[in-house]
């Protein structure tokens, strides 16, 4: 049981104001000299950088769906364990009671707070209402019982006199107004086509958008009352989740990510480039950690920029983010894209999700990349969205044939052709998608690794086997 004041950030449905408020709440928090642990339901990758922006800590997910009812609460207190925090805000996902598709509200804002008992405060858009303000919000209240409704912000409010309006209205439900924020366009944080834009493409701007939201958020909110709620949560019923624990765990057996090494490698330690920069920008903190404890070491590098892979690599995993907007400069970079390509070729384990696939093709857009897989990528209008179950038809750097995985799918984009003669995985509709070989596993899934610990240890393994194949 650990103790861990907590509240999560909840809102009717999505365009509410859920990631303005509770990155503002974080940054209030913080500003008061207290260590804030930032988290999101679901598995958005967007929100978690602007949480990481305010309280100067990574973002952290917590989804029922990618890792397992489980280990919910065991990360939620991991992450806050490494800060020693005071306090524990999570923002949820869409509206409250939303989940995953036709599974009731299995993976939803109100899932993820039953699963770590913490309060919900209520982000409701008063704009064009008043008094109907009231029968939203017992609605809300009285569907699901389990989920402790403890407080309401009011967002967009239009002015002194709508405020008092929307309080009298509140009053009789007995749930508290923590406080209302004005309209504020000057706080509008820019979206595109997949949602907003991500704070790592806009370190600047972000940094300075967040001091307003902050004052905002402080003349406009009772944090006094806030903190009382997060403290009047009660114990969490998990121990932290250790990556080091969950590695250990998954040596010797086969599966997730197949017979796991009994120790960490010796010697020099394999080196894993991650793509990073405002072109890669999406990434869970868990991977990075069960990397680490497996042995490998971490370097980052960014696919706009440098000319070459870090000294040393060993394995490349380039993850999510938006390499469509990227995609001229990407395509410049001819270097670094001949240096991934040749490496490749020669073996040296290649991990890609999403964004890493298209740059792994060989062209997005019409502009050249990688031309590692033998596709091409180009944006359409077309949204593709939603969790994936899928099997592993072949064995990869990351997983053995055979393995099931719960994943997630978010772009605009289509790659084509979607496979190769063997694809990567099988989904439960029976599509076949992806590209996978000894040395390469490609595709638009996106995985938690916390769900899967043995993955980490299989992938340095391979960058290990590879070192010893064709020494440098």
């Amino acid at each position: 049981m650990v103790s861990l004041p907590r509240l999560v950030v909840a809102a009717t449905r999505s365009g509410d104001g859920k990631t303005t408020v509770a990155t503002g709440i974080m940054a209030a928090l913080r500003a008061r000299g207290l260590a804030v642990s930032p988290h999101k339901a679901g598995p958005d990758y967007i929100d978690p950088g602007y949480h990481a922006a305010a309280c100067g800590v990574p973002g952290r997910n917590l989804d029922p769906w990618l890792t397992g009812e489980d280990l919910v609460a065991p990360l939620l207190a991991h992450g806050a364990a490494g800060l020693h925090a005071d306090v524990a805000v999570i923002e949820g996902v869409m509206g409250l009671f939303d989940g995953a598709a036709g599974r009731g509200d299995y993976a939803s804002t109100a899932h993820v707070a039953r699963l770590t008992g913490s309060p919900v405060i209520l982000v409701v858009d008063a704009a064009g209402t008043s008094v109907s303000v009231a029968a939203t919000v017992h609605g809300f209240a009285g569907w699901d019982r389990r989920v402790r409704l403890a407080g309401i912000v009011l967002n967009r409010v239009a002015s002194a006199r709508h405020e008092a309006l929307l309080r009298e209205a509140l009053a009789p439900s007995g749930i508290p107004v923590v406080g209302a924020l004005a309209r504020d366009p000057s706080l509008h944080t820019p979206s595109r086509h997949l949602g907003l834009v991500p704070a790592g493409e806009r370190p600047i701007e972000t940094h300075a958008w967040l001091p307003g939201l902050r004052a905002l958020v402080e003349r406009g909110l009772d944090l006094d009352l806030l903190m009382r709620i997060a403290r009047g949560a009660p114990g969490l019923p998990a121990e932290p989740w250790s990556p080091a624990a969950a590695v250990a765990d998954a040596a010797g057996t086969a599966g997730a990510g197949g017979p796991a090494a009994d120790r960490p490698p010796t010697g020099r330690p394999p080196v894993v480039a991650v793509a990073s920069g405002p072109a890669f920008t999406f990434g869970y903190a868990e991977h990075a950690e069960l990397l680490a404890v497996a042995g490998a070491s971490v370097v980052p590098f960014d696919p706009l920029t440098d000319r070459a892979l870090p000294e040393g690599t060993d394995a490349v995993i380039a993850g999510g983010g938006f390499p469509e907007v990227h995609a001229d400069a990407l395509a410049a970079n001819t270097a670094l894209l001949d240096d991934v390509r040749r490496r490749a070729a020669g073996g040296m384990p290649v991990v890609a999700e999403c964004a890493g696939l298209l740059w792994l093709g060989e062209s997005l857009d019409g502009r050249k990349q990688c031309g590692v897989v033998a596709a091409r990528a180009r944006m359409t209008g077309r949204l593709t969205l939603g969790y994936r179950e899928a099997v592993a038809l072949r064995d990869s750097p990351l997983v053995a044939a055979g393995t099931p995985v719960r994943a997630h799918e978010f772009h605009r984009t289509v790659s084509d052709p979607a496979h190769a003669g063997d694809p990567a995985w099988r989904l439960a509709d029976g599509t076949e998608t992806g590209w996978a070989a000894p040395g390469l596993l490609a595709s638009y899934l996106h995985l938690h690794w916390a769900g899967l610990p043995g993955v980490a240890a299989r992938l340095v393994r391979a960058a290990l086997a590879r070192r010893v194949a064709a020494p440098r």
